[in-house]
C-alpha cells in the first residue's frame, strides 16, 4: 500500500486494526510502508519485522527491509533482506535485481552477475539490472561481456541514460574512444550528469 499525502483516515485505520489483532501483518506492513515513506527508518523495521514474524511468506517486507538497509549504508543486511524476499518468492525479479546490485556495491562481481543474470532471466525488460550488470562485469574486467550487456540494453531502452553511460565507460576501458563518446553525447543530450572526470578523460582522446 501506497500512502497519498492527506492519509490520516487510512493510517487510523491500520491502527485500529492492530487494536483489534496486534499479531495482524497486513496492518504492520502497511503501517510500516508509511513510517518508511516519512523517513522514520528504525521504527519502520520494527513493524517490518513483525508483519514478517506474523506471516511467513510476506516477501514484500523483506523488499522493503532490504531498501531501508540500503539507505542505512548497509548493504550486508540489503544482501540478507533480498536473499529472504527470493526464497519466498523464487520469480520475483526485482528482488534478484536489488541483490544484485547490494552485491556490485559491496565489490563481489561474481556473485552480483549471477543476481543479475537470475533478474533478467525472469524479467528481461529491467533496464537497471542489465544497466548494473555492464558495471558487474568491468569489476571483473571482462569488457566484453560489459559491452554485450550494454548493447543488448540499448537495443530495447535507448534512452536509459544511466545505461549509455555505463555503456560508454566500458568503450572507453576496451579503448574505444569513439563510440564512448557517441554513447556519453547520447546519455548528455538526455540530461545526464556524466563525472566531469570521464568527461575530461575522454576529451584528452579528442572527439569523432
Amino acid at each position: 500500500m501506497n500512502f497519498p499525502q492527506d492519509s490520516r483516515e487510512l493510517i487510523e485505520e491500520q491502527i485500529d486494526m492492530l487494536k483489534q489483532n496486534p499479531e495482524c501483518a497486513n496492518a504492520q506492513y502497511n503501517l510500516g510502508v508509511w513510517l518508511m515513506q516519512q523517513g522514520k527508518l528504525n521504527e519502520a523495521i520494527d513493524l517490518f519485522e513483525a508483519a514478517i514474524a506474523n506471516s511467513g511468506r510476506m516477501f514484500e517486507a523483506y523488499v522493503n527491509l532490504g531498501y531501508i538497509y540500503f539507505q542505512l549504508g548497509e548493504l550486508d543486511m540489503v544482501v540478507k533482506a533480498n536473499k529472504k524476499a527470493v526464497e519466498i518468492e523464487p520469480r520475483y525479479a526485482r528482488g534478484y535485481a536489488n541483490l544484485g546490485f547490494a552485491y556490485l556495491q559491496l565489490s563481489q562481481p561474481d556473485e552480483a552477475i549471477a543476481a543479475l543474470c537470475k533478474a533478467i532471466e525472469i524479467n528481461p525488460d529491467i533496464a537497471q539490472a542489465w544497466s548494473n550488470l555492464i558495471n558487474a562485469y568491468i569489476q571483473k574486467d571482462d569488457l566484453d561481456q560489459a559491452i554485450t550487456a550494454g548493447e543488448k540494453l540499448v537495443a530495447f531502452a535507448p534512452d536509459f541514460a544511466l545505461g549509455l553511460n555505463n555503456l560508454a565507460f566500458a568503450y572507453y576501458l576496451e579503448g574505444n574512444f569513439a563510440k564512448s563518446f557517441a554513447y556519453v553525447k547520447k546519455a548528455l543530450n538526455l540530461g545526464f550528469g556524466v563525472h566531469p572526470d570521464f568527461l575530461r578523460a575522454l576529451e584528452l582522446h579528442g572527439k569523432p
